[in-house]
């Protein structure tokens, strides 16, 4: 019974079947050279990989029959895991900087954000700027796409607009990317 459940539900995609585990009758079993030696029996195909020291990984258990490998293992999980390391290493994490304004930004203040969202853009981030409005200051929308106008303009060497100045409820959002 357990059995038929493990089948229904499947089972990780990083998990293979290596030597006693596999249950075909059947295998197509591909040596550690990399050279084709054809479909056998997996009783056969054990005592092979057994000869060479080596395992015997289920590598296409989908295939009819299942593809098999002769190699090391260990040596193999070992290599995987380095290599994930590495392009883990390798790529970096985009980040979303918000930087948020007023209507009633005084023009000192707004060249200091402008500086930060420059320093974010030369350091490949994403810069998503907000400007909030309460109250009455709801009917000067125009006043927020002034500022984002103006903040598009000052950064248009180091970063584009990749998505214009949209209205959310009380806050008009803009966000740059970097060239």
């Amino acid at each position: 019974m357990q059995r038929q459940e493990e089948r229904l539900i499947g089972k990780k995609t990083d998990e293979v079947n290596v030597n006693e585990s596999i249950r075909a009758k059947q295998v197509r079993l591909i040596a550690s050279d990399g050279s084709q030696l054809g479909i056998m029996d997996t009783r056969d195909a054990l005592a092979t990989a057994a000869r060479e020291g080596l395992d015997l990984v289920e590598v296409a258990p989908n295939a009819d029959p299942p593809v098999c490998r002769v190699m090391d293992y260990g040596k193999f999980k070992y290599q995987a895991s380095k290599k994930a390391q590495e392009s883990k290493k390798k790529s970096k994490a985009i980040q979303l900087k918000e930087i948020r304004l007023r209507p009633n930004t005084e023009e000192h203040d707004l060249d200091f954000k402008i500086r930060n969202a420059k320093k974010f853009l030369e350091k490949r981030d994403r810069v998503k700027v907000s400007v909030l409005f309460r109250g009455r200051e709801m009917s000067h929308m125009d006043v927020g796409y002034t500022l984002l106008k103006k903040m598009a303009d000052d950064v248009v060497e180091v970063g584009t607009v990749e998505q214009p100045p949209t209205r959310e409820g009380w806050r008009l959002t803009m966000v740059l990317v970097p060239k």
